[in-house]
């Protein structure tokens, strides 16, 4: 098996005691194959445990860079199909888990696979792959610019007094007459 980023070949490892990889020993990115990942999984996971979270974290506070490589597109080393991406939000800067659509093997960059642990979703990572959790993830982002926008353009004071009183509108059940009345004042 070769190297879905590099063109090396890859060696046996192991991420963690337990989950066998397939590593490639030049960006030390690791593939985990679907059916050791489910064996493992399976480990881990009791039928009584809480289930994968509904909402993922939207940040983690970390120093964590992403691989050189984490932008580029790779090939699934067992089947040759292209592995789709889930893209992973950090504080600071982003970082995508590519997965294979055909075999469901997953590819972790070097670095990831700890993060992943971190915001608790390592024993639920098809979780990130589905469409409404990548969704989600497009409204998180989008919510957060618009309120970054808002502090650059009003100024940390008038924004934060802006974002408490949009809370007391949404709570309030004639929120929305507020919200009328702001809009009618403004337009003057």
């Amino acid at each position: 098996m070769r190297c879905p980023k590099e063109e090396t070949e890859l060696t046996a490892g192991q991420m963690i005691p337990g989950l066998p990889t397939q590593d490639c020993p030049d960006c030390g990115g690791a593939w985990i194959a679907a059916t050791d990942y489910k064996r493992w999984q399976a480990e881990r996971t009791n039928p009584d445990a809480v289930p994968a979270p509904k909402v993922l974290p939207s940040s983690l506070e970390t120093d964590f860079q992403p691989a050189p490589l984490d932008g580029r597109a790779g090939l699934c080393p067992e089947c040759g199909y292209y592995l789709v991406r889930a893209r992973i939000n950090l504080s600071k800067v982003p970082f995508y888990v590519e997965r294979c659509r055909s075999c469901e093997g997953i590819w972790c960059d070097r670095g990831e696979w700890p993060i992943l642990e971190q915001l608790g979703i390592d024993t639920h990572i098809g979780s990130i792959f589905l469409p409404e959790r990548q969704a989600q993830l497009r409204r998180l982002e989008t919510a957060a610019r618009e309120r970054q926008a808002t502090v650059e353009k009003l100024g940390p004071e008038i924004a934060n007094r802006i974002f408490e009183l949009a809370a007391l509108l949404e709570a309030h059940p004639q929120g929305d007459f507020g919200v009328a009345y702001l809009m009618r004042h403004l337009q003057k």
